[in-house]
C-alpha cells in the first residue's frame, strides 16, 4: 500500500531488499559518492544466535537498486542503539557508536574506501550501566557520546580519551531513561518512561535544568519515549515519538504544555492518533517545504518523518493528516535516516 498526495508529480516507489537476519537498527553512512551510498546495519542471526554490525554498499536505481555486503564484525550482544558521526579529519572513516544489550558501548572506525569496520575501543560493562543501554547519541563532531539506561544512569564518554566515562546523573532507579539526543555541544535531552523529557546542561551540575513531567496527559495514557530529534535551527524545540502512536513537540520556552501531533489528547481534547502502534523513530523532514511553514513564526512545528511498529513510514505536519504514508505491512524498528536535506 502506498499513499501519496494527488498534487505529488512522482508516485512513491517501494523497493524491497530482503535480508535474512533480524535488523535491530540501521543508519545511512556519510555521503562520499554520487553513485553509491553506504548503509550500516545492526543484525541478529537467530539460527546461530549471532549479533553483528555490517556495512553495505547501496547502488541506487529506479528499476532495481541493490545492496552489496562490504564488512561485518560480531557484536558482544544485540545492538540497542546505533549512531554515526563524520570524522573531522578523515571523512571516509566515520565514527560508529553501538550500544549493546549487555550494557556496553563499542566504538568503531568505518573505512568506506577499503570496506572495513575497525574496533577503536569499548566502554566496559562493569559500573557503566546496570543492564542494557537504552540509548546513545554522538555529538556533532564525534568527540563525546552520551548514554542512558533504564537504571536511571546518564553517562558521558570522551572519544579522545578512549577509556572510562563520567557519570552525569544517577537516579538510583527512580527514573528510567529510554532515549537521548544532543541539542548543542553542552546540552542534551533524555526521554523517560511516562512520556517524560529532561533537558540537561553540562554547565549546570546537579540534574536536569528543565523537566517535562510524566503527568501531562492527566493520567489518560502512559508510555515510553522511543526517539527524540532536535532541529539545528530550532534547538529550543524537540520532537518525541513513543508508545501508542504518540508524537509531540516540547518547547523549553513554554515547558508546561506540549504540542501533540499524534496520539493522546490533553485535557478535554480528543485523541488524534494518526498512527496506532509505537513510533520507533522520528526525524524532522528537511525535504518537505511548505510556504505556511516558511512564512510562519518559529512556534509552528516543522514537518516530522516517523516510522512505526506496524510498518508505517510517513510525514506528519501540524494541523494536517498523515502525508506521504507508506504501509510496508511488516514490523519496523528503525527505518528512517535523512542526510543531505533529502529523503531516502
Amino acid at each position: 500500500m502506498a499513499l501519496s498526495p494527488s498534487s505529488s508529480p512522482h508516485p512513491i516507489q517501494i523497493h524491497k531488499l530482503p535480508q535474512f537476519t533480524y535488523i535491530d537498527a540501521l543508519r545511512w553512512m556519510p555521503h562520499l559518492s554520487t553513485f553509491t551510498r553506504h548503509i550500516l546495519l545492526a543484525t541478529y542471526d537467530s539460527d546461530t544466535s549471532t549479533p553483528s554490525l555490517q556495512t553495505l554498499t547501496f547502488s541506487p536505481s529506479r528499476v532495481a537498486p541493490s545492496l552489496t555486503p562490504q564488512a561485518s564484525v560480531t557484536a558482544p550482544s544485540r545492538i540497542t542503539s546505533l549512531r554515526i558521526s563524520p570524522s573531522p579529519l578523515t571523512p571516509s572513516k566515520p565514527i560508529v557508536a553501538a550500544a549493546a544489550f549487555s550494557g556496553s558501548v563499542i566504538f568503531y572506525s568505518a573505512d568506506l574506501v577499503n570496506g572495513s569496520l575497525n574496533l577503536a575501543f569499548s566502554v566496559p560493562e562493569k559500573g557503566f550501566h546496570l543492564g542494557p543501554v537504552s540509548g546513545i547519541d554522538l555529538n556533532e563532531n564525534g568527540s563525546e557520546c552520551v548514554s542512558v539506561g533504564e537504571d536511571g544512569r546518564v553517562n558521558l564518554v570522551s572519544l579522545s580519551a578512549k577509556s572510562g566515562f563520567r557519570r552525569v546523573f544517577d537516579s538510583n532507579g527512580l527514573v528510567s531513561y529510554s532515549s537521548v539526543r544532543w541539542a548543542s555541544p553542552v546540552e542534551f535531552v533524555t526521554g523517560a518512561f511516562g512520556f517524560g523529557l529532561h533537558w540537561w546542561d553540562q554547565r549546570k551540575a546537579g540534574g536536569p535544568v528543565a523537566l517535562f513531567k510524566d503527568n501531562w496527559t492527566g493520567g489518560t495514557a502512559s508510555g515510553i519515549v522511543h526517539a527524540i530529534d532536535i532541529h539545528p535551527s530550532r534547538k529550543h524545540t524537540c520532537l518525541a515519538g513513543g508508545s501508542s502512536g504518540t508524537l509531540f513537540a516540547w518547547d523549553i520556552r513554554w515547558p508546561k504544555q506540549p504540542v501533540v501531533l499524534s496520539g493522546v489528547g490533553v485535557g478535554d481534547a480528543p485523541a488524534n492518533s494518526l498512527v496506532e502502534s509505537d513510533i520507533w523513530e522520528v526525524q524532522y523532514d528537511n525535504y518537505t517545504h511548505s510556504s505556511k511553514i516558511i512564512n510562519s513564526s518559529s512556534s509552528r512545528i516543522l514537518p516530522a518523518m516517523i516510522c512505526s511498529e506496524d510498518g508505517i513510514l510517513g510525514v506528519i505536519e501540524q494541523g494536517r493528516d498523515l502525508q506521504f504514508g507508506v504501509g510496508i505491512n511488516s514490523h519496523l524498528n528503525e527505518a528512517i535516516s535523512l542526510t543531505d536535506g533529502g529523503r531516502h
